[in-house]
């Protein structure tokens, strides 16, 4: 069974999904619509809305719900240096595809990268948005760029405008 819950942010509500031990989703529900199979309250939504809480109040958590993201092993691999990232810091989708490289051995495209970023179903906590361009700039978000713009001020990347 899936469970689901939302959570109000700044940048609209999010939907929650859950196994029932950990959190296997993480996004905006800009449609207003998503099925939800089952609401239930459950500690890993509790961990993961205190959580929330912390981050838009501008502090990251020194703690992380568990999660349970559905993906491939590539994705997996990607996703796990999502998770490095350091709160504040940036890197770049080449920078990923060469710890990929490193790791596996032979040659990563970013555009590889790119995808699996692009997949990552547990937004903000698996940090996507902190995956720019290696010109710098603001490149691909699923929530949108004006969202990935507010997460990266929030954390200090950017200036207050």
């Amino acid at each position: 069974m899936i469970y689901t819950a939302q959570y109000d942010t700044p940048l609209g509500t999010m939907l929650l999904a859950s196994n029932g031990r950990a959190l296997t989703a993480l996004d905006f529900d800009d449609a207003g619509d998503c099925v939800r199979a089952a609401q239930k309250d459950l500690p890993v939504f509790e961990e993961t809305f205190h959580w929330l809480d912390l981050y838009f109040a501008g502090r990251m958590p020194d703690f992380m719900p568990p999660l349970a993201p559905v993906g491939t092993e590539f994705q997996h691999a990607v996703w796990e240096i999502l998770r490095t990232i350091p709160y504040g810091e940036t890197t770049t989708y080449g920078r990923i595809a060469e710890q990929i490289a490193a790791a596996r051995g032979g040659r990563m495209s970013a555009q590889a990268v790119g995808g699996a970023v692009g997949r990552n179903p547990i937004s903000i906590i698996v940090p996507c948005h902190r995956v720019i361009g290696a010109d710098g700039s603001l490149t691909g978000y699923a929530g949108g760029l004006a969202r990935k713009e507010f997460l990266l001020r929030l954390e200090g990347v950017l200036p207050h405008s």
